[in-house]
């Protein structure tokens, strides 16, 4: 999957329907990273990107593909045995060869505590180039004699555009998904973080529970949200009001504070729909003993009592458990992109995107990676390129913790995350800066 997703991530810069943008070179994997200035019909764009795996089914996805790892971590055999390694965990970074990832950027990433066979997280970067081509709009047409004069063309923004191209390859993706699903019986699912640097802006566009923040001087600027049945409750009862037969008779789109028992039938209860933030009470009526579209609280949360995110790519043979009720229409593509104009700031050698899957922000506070970030950077040189490389390391180690006698523990003796964590840390100032 990882080979599909670095060729839409760079034909997702270029313009509607045109070729593909031209890799650097086909041996260079490069994270969101500046590369020198670009001739102005060639501008470059690196995007970024790390996502969290739903899994397919074994037997299925071992048969296709042998597992890999992100090809900048350049590891050998015996290392990626070393990678695989539940009990050990030992984190994953490129080699200091001095081939480092563009502008510096730094990765870590470490497997989970054994959920899973395989890391099913992946990462990957590219450097692509982006081809100009003169705008083929010209002025609108002087309106006819005796017709209405309508009005002028809307004002379609370059950054519009970039958006758009971002959201249209999310969905293009997904679509590839499914026709593989049919023709070649490839089945499950992921989420998607992607970044995109261009003409002086970040782009980063969010599917599902990874999270990205900016940490300019100290402060903290959320550059995605988590996609979970709570933050998108109000979409998803509203899908299940306008088509009930998506809900098949066995759920209610409505959310009650518990579980309705058969019992409390004619009592009042409180309850919300699509249209509320607070609550209100009604008559408990035979249709709201069905089990609820979403149900949980936090990481428990789940549609139809299946899946924890709402946004992604794939899962379109996802049903609910014991039914055949399909959990697909549920599940949105598109991604929410939010945009950063570097062109804005004074950026020092300090401030970092980072980019982290839900291993990291698991157990880990915004709050807590600005701490980071200024303990491990203020310990280094501003000029020195394996700083960012050190941060990711640290943020991956502070979530992971350390192994005792009932798992893995963090400082506070709370549980760290038994999850795949990965994390990109890019820098926005300093050496080989965006200029």
């Amino acid at each position: 999957m990882l080979n599909r997703v670095r060729s839409a991530v760079a034909h997702l810069v270029s313009s509607g329907g045109g070729p593909p943008p031209r890799p650097k070179s086909p041996d260079l994997p490069t994270a969101t990273s500046a590369p020198p200035a670009a001739p102005p019909e060639a501008p470059r764009s690196p995007p970024a990107r790390a996502g969290s795996a739903r899994a397919a089914p074994r037997k299925i996805a071992e048969a296709r593909a042998s597992f890999s790892r992100p090809t900048f971590l350049q590891l050998s055999p015996g290392g990626l045995r070393r990678a695989d390694d539940h009990a050990g965990r030992a984190v994953q970074s490129p080699p200091d060869t001095g081939r480092r990832l563009p502008w510096s950027t730094g990765y870590a990433e470490v497997i989970n505590a054994g959920k899973s066979r395989h890391n099913e997280d992946q990462a990957c970067c590219e450097v692509v180039y982006v081809e100009g081509r003169r705008s083929v709009s010209g002025a609108p047409r002087e309106p006819s004699r005796g017709q209405p004069c309508w009005p002028l063309q809307k004002e379609v923004t370059h950054e519009s555009l970039v958006v758009g191209a971002i959201e249209n390859a999310f969905q293009l993706m997904d679509e590839q998904m499914a026709r593989e699903r049919r023709g070649h019986q490839v089945e499950g699912g992921c989420c998607a973080l992607v970044v995109v640097y261009l003409l002086g802006k970040v782009y980063v566009a969010n599917a599902g529970d990874s999270r990205a923040i900016i940490v300019r001087n100290g402060e903290i600027i959320p550059m995605s949200q988590e996609f979970t049945p709570e933050t998108e409750r109000q979409r998803l009862q509203l899908l299940g009001f306008l088509k009930p037969e998506l809900l098949g008779g066995e759920f209610t789109h409505l959310e009650f504070p518990r579980r309705v028992q058969p019992k409390e039938l004619g009592q009042r209860m409180l309850y919300r729909d699509q249209n509320m933030t607070g609550w209100a009470y009604k008559k408990i009526e035979l249709e709201d003993l069905r089990f609820p579209l979403v149900c949980g609280e936090g990481k428990k949360a789940r549609v139809m009592a299946t899946i924890g995110v709402t946004r992604g790519l794939g899962d379109h043979n996802l049903r609910v458990c014991s039914s055949t009720l399909p959990i697909k229409p549920f599940l949105s593509c598109f991604p929410e992109v939010r945009v950063y104009d570097l062109t804005q700031y004074e950026h020092c050698p300090d401030d970092v995107l980072v980019l982290g899957t839900d291993g990291l922000w698991d157990v880990t506070s915004d709050c807590e990676v600005a701490a980071t970030v200024d303990k491990v950077l203020s310990a280094y040189e501003p000029n020195d390129p394996s700083r960012y490389t050190a941060l990711a390391q640290a943020l991956v180690l502070g979530a992971r913790g350390t192994p005792r006698d009932r798992g893995w523990r963090l400082p506070n003796n709370k549980l760290g995350s038994g999850d795949d964590i990965s994390v990109f840390v890019i820098p926005l100032g300093g050496p080989g800066s965006y200029s």
